[in-house]
């Protein structure tokens, strides 16, 4: 394999990897890492499944979801932690918010503003329904809307810029919930373990250096995020990624009930992660 393809998207979540590929830790495990920034989360598993990209770090929801739809998918480590939150419109009170922006079903920011609206008292809102992300904070930032979720940076730099206020997190309603997670496909990590492998290490590596260097972490971050690296460190502060995310069975059932409440799913998925692979980097790491 001349080059091994990473589909990522644009937020905190997302830093371990552009770490990874731009300090050397994909290189230290002879992985020539290739990386392209995705315009939404909702395109990447065709392209996975395509062979077009060998890893992605997406909406762990989207991987559990694609177990129903026979597309083989595996979650190998956690990144996003509580990733997303609510942002309303500044000098708006919580109970005068009529119209929110949420992204296409079925990723946290969509799942967090479902599981939210009743504690918010927003039983009689009506959703804007966006194609990605940046449809909802521009929705935002446009005034189309009262509230929007995102993850951060956006949510921080909403504040700071004085358009929003965070009024609630993912971990108001599912405290220790993943959010877009390390991925590959069954085949990928079956066949090639040692790749799959290689590739975690580098990424756990990578999470830690983001916890040991915020300020640098968050200078690389801003070549693929395009916003001011202050935000992004801003953002660091409030949430940063967490690879064990993705053991928090418990959080992660919550949403998974929630989306069959939902209809997005028909039945609980069972095989969408492998630890297997995060455990040996960890014993590792500890070496």
């Amino acid at each position: 394999m001349d080059r091994v393809r990473f589909s990522l998207l644009r937020g905190v979540c997302q830093i371990p990897a552009y770490v990874a590929h731009v300090k050397g830790f994909f290189q230290k495990e002879n992985i020539p890492s290739e990386i392209n920034i995705e315009p939404t989360a909702w395109m990447v598993p065709t392209k996975l499944v395509n062979g077009d990209s060998q890893f992605a770090v997406i909406p762990w929801t989207r991987v559990a979801a694609a177990e129903e739809k026979e597309i083989p998918l595996v979650l190998l480590c956690g990144s996003g932690f509580e990733e997303a939150a609510i942002v309303v419109r500044k000098g708006l009170a919580v109970s005068e918010v009529k119209k929110v922006a949420v992204p296409h079903r079925g990723g946290m920011k969509d799942l967090t503003a479902m599981g939210l609206i009743e504690s918010l008292g927003w039983k009689d809102v009506e959703l804007f329904r966006q194609p990605s992300g940046d449809g909802a904070i521009i929705s935002l930032f446009g005034q189309g809307v009262d509230a929007a979720s995102m993850v951060e940076p956006y949510a921080t730099m909403m504040e700071a810029l004085g358009v929003g206020i965070i009024v609630k997190r993912t971990g108001d309603v599912w405290p220790g919930a993943p959010g877009c997670s390390l991925t590959t496909t069954v085949q990928m990590k079956t066949k090639n373990p040692e790749l799959a492998e290689g590739v975690v290490r580098a990424f756990v590596r990578a999470a830690r250096f983001v916890h040991e260097n915020p300020e640098e972490s968050a200078e690389i971050a801003h070549r693929y995020i395009g916003v001011h690296s202050r935000f992004i460190r801003q953002a660091l502060e409030r949430n940063r990624p967490h690879v064990d995310a993705i053991r928090n069975q418990d959080a992660m059932d919550r949403v998974l009930s929630l989306m069959m409440k939902l209809g997005y799913i028909q039945k609980m998925p069972s095989d969408y992660k492998d630890l297997s692979f995060l455990n040996k980097a960890a014993s590792n790491l500890k070496r």
